[in-house]
């Protein structure tokens, strides 16, 4: 496999985890804490996937951000990952993708990259 994906957590060992293994699998992974502007980030990067997280630090909302994504580029995938459920019913989230509920367990994630890779390409 392979292609690019653009990671967004403000938790530094989260980021690593899922560098180390969508790296394993054979993608292109690029991280940020979520603390510069998405926008100018993705112009940079050009991810084919995003993972966003939901709970950013500070006052930073990953569906805020999802929300900055849509409104420049409505064909990236956007996979919103998170720790809690309660994401499912604010209604900015409706502009993702897909959704991951953080766990130990990545299959999950791993798979739903998949997907995301297949409808980017």
């Amino acid at each position: 496999m392979s292609g690019k994906i653009l990671v967004v957590d403000d938790e530094k060992h989260i980021r690593m985890l899922y560098q180390e293994e969508l790296e394993g699998e054979g993608y292109q992974v690029v991280t940020s804490d979520g603390e510069e502007d998405i926008l100018p980030l993705m112009a940079r990067v050009s991810p084919d996937v995003v993972v966003l997280d939901i709970k950013l630090g500070g006052n930073r909302s990953g569906l805020d951000l999802l929300q900055e994504i849509r409104g420049k580029d409505q064909t990236v995938p956007v996979i919103l990952s998170t720790a809690y459920d309660s994401f499912q019913h604010d209604l900015k989230s409706i502009a993702a993708d897909y959704y991951v509920v953080k766990s130990v367990d990545l299959g999950e994630l791993k798979n739903k990259v998949a997907l995301a890779m297949e409808k980017a390409g």
